[in-house]
């Protein structure tokens, strides 16, 4: 009976909350990295450089940083319907408001506060997840949610392209459509947001009675196991195992941002005779391999209840991956291998989220969510100028990818040793209390 009332209970919230979850993060991504596309003809029309560009691109994650975790902890204070409509509301205005601008300045500016609109809204959902997916469910209900974020390349990278053949119409240059049309949705997709989504597994009208019972004594018992669980968020900024996993989720995203927002100009120079459509399109095509890496990895993870391989092994083949892409010569094998190493840098960060929100708990749990991830964006700040920097140079992005190289070879030995320190004991993890449930009596 408790095994078909999980199944149930979890297919539901599969079906309900998973697609809308899902678009949310796809629109979330296209709006964050499809200045990556509006590059191909911004930088000229704006007179900006790769390093002015790599300004832009990284500025971002300024605000980003800063409202990440009292953002986090707002949400546990006003609700997740609330506090998530309305950063959409907001990020989706400013989005479309870059639209308008005419000079490099008023870019950073607009990217300035599109990552203070933003902020908060990636660990939000991280949490909210935590907050309905039992912890043997979690890998894979992550991996869902994060294939919003790479489907938003594989589906953004060619629609950005194909909206920067807008240019001219209406005497608007493309990538001024690009941010206007791709802007618009996040600020009606927020409205939705007010209506559809419920704060807890409690307020669920759409589940059972039974299945709330069960989903409530079950996320009970799985915080009562975290390492940290307390109401003052102030204390996870205390554990040493947070601040190894921030410096793990930082280390990866040199791979996830580093190569994200240069991914087009990274194919242009591969191939610059290919239009900006089909440049779009061979860089959409390593995030198809993220999403089938992401829900395997999780998935399979979840069914073994082992977590150190599936964190660090893939981290640390992507970092080989990378070099070897490098140091070949030959430019199809060194996309081919560009493609691999994107897949398996995603591979791993539905796993991450579970070891995480295994770890932490309560009001500390949204503010530890918030505080990794911030401490990850750091790599958003710092890493584009350099990045356009060295480019500007040496003509060539490969001294700046071997940075990502390093950090990804060195985050993959240590997902192993963090992932091997806390494992979950698997799907039927704590069934032997669930005796006295609700649905038992």
């Amino acid at each position: 009976m408790t095994e078909h009332l999980q199944k149930s209970t979890i297919k539901k919230m599969d079906g309900r909350i998973m697609p809308f979850i899902m678009l949310l993060y796809l629109i979330a991504y296209i709006d964050r990295a499809n200045i990556s596309v509006a590059a191909l003809q911004m930088n000229a029309d704006l007179a900006m450089n790769a390093e002015m560009y790599g300004i832009a691109a990284g500025i971002f994650f300024v605000t980003y940083i800063i409202f990440e975790v009292p953002s986090n902890v707002l949400l546990t204070r006003f609700g997740a319907r609330r506090w998530i409509a309305r950063i959409m509301v907001s990020w989706g205005i400013i989005a479309a408001g870059m639209s308008l601008v005419q000079t490099p300045v008023q870019l950073y500016v607009m990217r300035f506060l599109l990552g203070a609109a933003e902020a908060g809204f990636t660990p939000g959902i991280i949490f909210y997840l935590s907050q309905w997916y039992p912890r043997a469910q979690r890998a894979r209900a992550m991996s869902l949610f994060y294939i919003g974020a790479a489907l938003a390349s594989v589906i953004g990278l060619p629609l950005s392209g194909s909206l920067l053949n807008m240019h001219g119409m209406l005497g608007i240059e493309g990538w001024r459509w690009l941010f206007l049309l791709e802007g618009l949705p996040a600020f009606f997709l927020g409205i939705v947001s007010w209506f559809y989504l419920e704060d807890s597994p409690q307020q669920a009208k759409w589940l059972s009675a039974a299945q709330r019972d069960w989903l409530k004594v079950t996320l009970q018992q799985d915080e009562q196991q975290a390492a940290v669980q307390d109401h003052r968020w102030w204390l996870a900024l205390k554990s040493g195992r947070v601040w190894a996993l921030s410096l793990l989720w930082l280390l990866q995203a040199f791979g996830t941002i580093g190569i994200t927002l240069f991914l087009p100009l990274i194919v242009k120079g591969v191939a610059p005779d290919s239009s900006n459509l089909t440049v779009s399109l061979l860089a959409a095509v390593p995030f198809l391999f993220a999403c089938l890496f992401m829900y395997f990895n999780g998935s399979h993870s979840d069914r073994s209840g082992e977590r150190a391989r599936h964190l660090g092994l893939p981290l640390l083949a992507s970092g080989l991956l990378l070099l070897a892409a490098l140091l070949v010569h030959q430019q199809l094998v060194a996309y081919l291998l560009l493609v691999l190493m994107v897949g398996l840098n995603w591979a791993i960060t539905p796993v991450f989220w579970a070891v995480t929100t295994e770890t932490v708990a309560g009001v500390a749990g949204a503010a530890s969510v918030a505080f990794i991830n911030a401490v990850a964006n750091i790599a958003g700040l710092g890493f584009p100028p350099i990045m356009g920097r060295i480019k500007d140079v040496t003509g060539s992005y490969d001294n700046g990818l071997m940075i990502v190289v390093a950090a990804l070879i060195i985050g993959g030995l240590l997902g192993l040793k963090l992932g091997s320190t806390r494992m979950i004991e698997g799907r039927a993890a704590s069934s032997d209390k669930t005796q006295k449930a609700p649905w038992k009596r």
